[in-house]
This record gives C-alpha cells, sequence and structure tokens, in this order.
C-alpha cells in the first residue's frame, strides 16, 4: 500500500492538525497545477454563460431539447458553478495543510466566507445591475461559496471522514427533501428559500432573488475539502484515485438517470429524435443543483482533473491563469459584459434602460445576437481580460498582503 495513501487515510480517521498533516507532506506547500488549470477553464466556460445572459435576443429557451445548439451552449457551463465550489473546498484544505492549525483555517474561512457574501451583496450586484437601487438583492453563486466557507468553518473540526459522510449525505439526500415546501411552513418559509427551495422573496420593500439554495453547495463544498488528501499525494496515485472516482460518478449518473426513480425533480423522456432524447436525459435541475446534476459535472470534472495532470504548452498556461484570479476574474468579466451589451444596444438603437436595475423576464424587440454572435462575444471578453489577469497573478506572487489573498 502506498505510504501516501495511508497518511491520507490515517489523517482522515484521526483529525490530526493541519499543521501535522503539513510536517509530514512536502507537496503540501506546492501550488497544484492541475486545480489552477480546471479553474481557469470553468472560469473561460462561465464567461459564456454569461454573455448568452446579455446578448441573445429574448424569447431564447436554452433548456429546450428540440434546439440543440443553444441546449450545449448552456449545457456546457453547468460544470462551471459545481467545479467552481468543489475546488474552492480543496484549495481550503491545502491552504490549511501549508502548516495551520485548525483554528487559523476556521478564521480564514469565516473571514473570507463573511467578505464573498457582503462581495455578492456590493461589488457583484453593481456589476449585474448597473444600479444603486437598494431595494432588490440576489444571493448567487458567490453568496453560495461564501455562505458554504462560513459552514466548512464549522466542520473542519470534525474527522475527514465524518467531513465526507456530512458532504455524501447532503448532495446525495438533500433531493429527498423536495417535497417540503415553504409556502406550508409559515414564517420559517424564507429559511428554507435560502436552503433549498428557490424563490423570489418580500421583506418590506426589499426584494430578494434567493437563486442558489445552499444545502447541496455546502455538501459539495465538503466534498472538495475532504479530496484534499488526495492532491498531497504522488501524482501518480492522485491521478488514479481521480479517475476511479469520477468514473464512478459518470456511471452512477448514467445508470440513476436511465431508471428515473431518483435524484432529479423532472425525468428525461423520449423525444422525436436521438438527438433530442439525449438532450432530455441530460437535462438536469440546476436551482437546487439536483444529485443528477452534480454526478453529472462533478464526475467529468475529476476526470478532466486527471487528465489533465501533464497538461503544459502556452494555451495551458493561458488557461491557468484565469484559474489564479478567479474572484478578480469573476467580477471583471461580469462588468465588461454588461458594458459591452450597453453599447451593443445603444449602438442597435435599442433602449437601454432594462440593463440598469434588475435583470428583466422579456429584453426588448429587435434587441440581441444570434449564436455566432455570441460566442464572438464570449471570445473577445475572454482574451481582453487575459492582461489584467496576468498582472493580477503576478502582483499576488510578488506581494504577501493579507488582503490579496482574498481575491
Amino acid at each position: 500500500m502506498n505510504a501516501g495513501l495511508e497518511a491520507a487515510r490515517d489523517y482522515a480517521a484521526d483529525g490530526q492538525t493541519n499543521r501535522d498533516w503539513a510536517g509530514t507532506n512536502a507537496n503540501a506547500y506546492a501550488r497544484i497545477d492541475s486545480i489552477d488549470l480546471v479553474r481557469g477553464l470553468i472560469m473561460v466556460l462561465m464567461a459564456l454563460d454569461h454573455v448568452r445572459d446579455f446578448f441573445a435576443p429574448g424569447g431564447f429557451n436554452p433548456r429546450d431539447a428540440t434546439e440543440p445548439a443553444l441546449f450545449m451552449t448552456r449545457w456546457i457551463t453547468h460544470f462551471c458553478a459545481p467545479v467552481f465550489v468543489l475546488l474552492a473546498g480543496t484549495s481550503a484544505f491545502l491552504y490549511g495543510g501549508r502548516g495551520r492549525t485548525t483554528q487559523e483555517l476556521k478564521r480564514v474561512l469565516l473571514t473570507r466566507g463573511i467578505w464573498l457574501v457582503l462581495m455578492e451583496l456590493t461589488l457583484v450586484r453593481l456589476a449585474w445591475t448597473f444600479s444603486f437601487d437598494l431595494s432588490y438583492f440576489f444571493s448567487q453563486v458567490i453568496f453560495a461559496i461564501g455562505a458554504s466557507m462560513i459552514a466548512l468553518s464549522a466542520l473542519v473540526f470534525l474527522p475527514r471522514r465524518a467531513i465526507a459522510v456530512i458532504a455524501l449525505v447532503l448532495i446525495a439526500g438533500h433531493n429527498l427533501l423536495d417535497w417540503v415546501k415553504a409556502d406550508s411552513l409559515g414564517a420559517a418559509a424564507p429559511l428554507w428559500n435560502l436552503l433549498h427551495e428557490p424563490a423570489l422573496l418580500q421583506f418590506g420593500g426589499v426584494k430578494w432573488f434567493a437563486v442558489y439554495p445552499l444545502i447541496p453547495w455546502i455538501g459539495v463544498m465538503a466534498a472538495g475539502y475532504a479530496l484534499g488528501p488526495l492532491f498531497t499525494l504522488e501524482r501518480a496515485t492522485r491521478t488514479r484515485w481521480l479517475s476511479g472516482l469520477g468514473a464512478v460518478a459518470v456511471v452512477g449518473f448514467v445508470l440513476l438517470r436511465a431508471s428515473n426513480v431518483y435524484g432529479d425533480p423532472a425525468p428525461w423522456q423520449m423525444q422525436d429524435d436521438l438527438t433530442a432524447t439525449i438532450l432530455s436525459f441530460v437535462n438536469c435541475e440546476k436551482y437546487p443543483p439536483s444529485l443528477l446534476y452534480l454526478a453529472m459535472t462533478l464526475g467529468p470534472a475529476l476526470l478532466v482533473l486527471a487528465a489533465v495532470e501533464h497538461a503544459k504548452g502556452p494555451l495551458a498556461r493561458w488557461i491557468t491563469t484565469y484559474g489564479r484570479v478567479p474572484l478578480f476574474y469573476y467580477v471583471a468579466h461580469v462588468f465588461v459584459i454588461h458594458a459591452l451589451a450597453v453599447i451593443f444596444a445603444w449602438t442597435s438603437g435599442v433602449a437601454t434602460n432594462w440593463l440598469f436595475g434588475p435583470f428583466p423576464a422579456d429584453k426588448p424587440a429587435g434587441y440581441g445576437l444570434g449564436l455566432p454572435g455570441v460566442y464572438a462575444i464570449w471570445l473577445l471578453v475572454v482574451v481582453a481580460l487575459y492582461p489584467p489577469c496576468r498582472w493580477f497573478a503576478a502582483v499576488k506572487r510578488r506581494r504577501s498582503e493579507w488582503w490579496l489573498s482574498y481575491f
């Protein structure tokens, strides 16, 4: 049995401090390039989804199984949020392994979680709305990551095996709660909307759109943390483990989805042709992310993590740059896409007022680009953001101020 694997199992069982773990694993101090590469890849894909949000015409249904190109443009971006949250949990473990105690890790997770929640409600909100109107708020992916970090700050005192069990229960079991509806819970309804059932909430004169219910996302964050020890093992060993776990998740998804028994609120159905049937099969629910949605996305993500262990060359370095400054990239790309949408609407002679405030249910008639235009804007945004991301990544390498780690 590989010595590193034995150490990882011992650590999961006895819950030794992060400082002790770092002392026995020199690799805990090294940055894992494959994590940054995969994170960078999903950041690039994320921009595609947001360009589609801002530039596609009104009336497009990206989950229409009879429109393969539009469906796949949306579907490929489904990988972004689950992988982003999973790797945030893994990065938290690796951060704690660099000679820090569990108490120190808790403090960092708690403060970063609060920081991300505040970012969602301020700067990120401004990027999405271009408005200072404080009568409406959103809790989206940055909010979910922050809240999940706050939850993880309490879980890190448990043995690694216990955290893994909690993660699996939250991911695999939360669809058992689908029958519980917020409107039956009285005063507790808003809490349930934040935890499991998305809704537009009203608090006096303030509207709050709870988009990312937290229970499954906390599970994904905890799963990423529980996977952390794999990234302290030698490369060949962790590649085998990542490949094996990824394959189990993918096969599990196919078998469970085929059964239509459990794991997603919407069963798949046979369509008029094979392509539409396949798209129906992979059309899983994101809000909240069902068990099958997470298996469908995280399984392949683990396989990709294994596959890129030896990735080299200019393209890999280019994509990795985005993965090393994820929050900087996220905020910047929403601002840039939104600003381009305002310019596009103005130059097209279409009203721009809908771009200053809550995102509308319907866009103005005559507005929008087809998919080729959406892809062109996406590539433009990604390429334009490379120089500032490379600059900021270099700043983070050269300098050690504490606040830089929060971006």
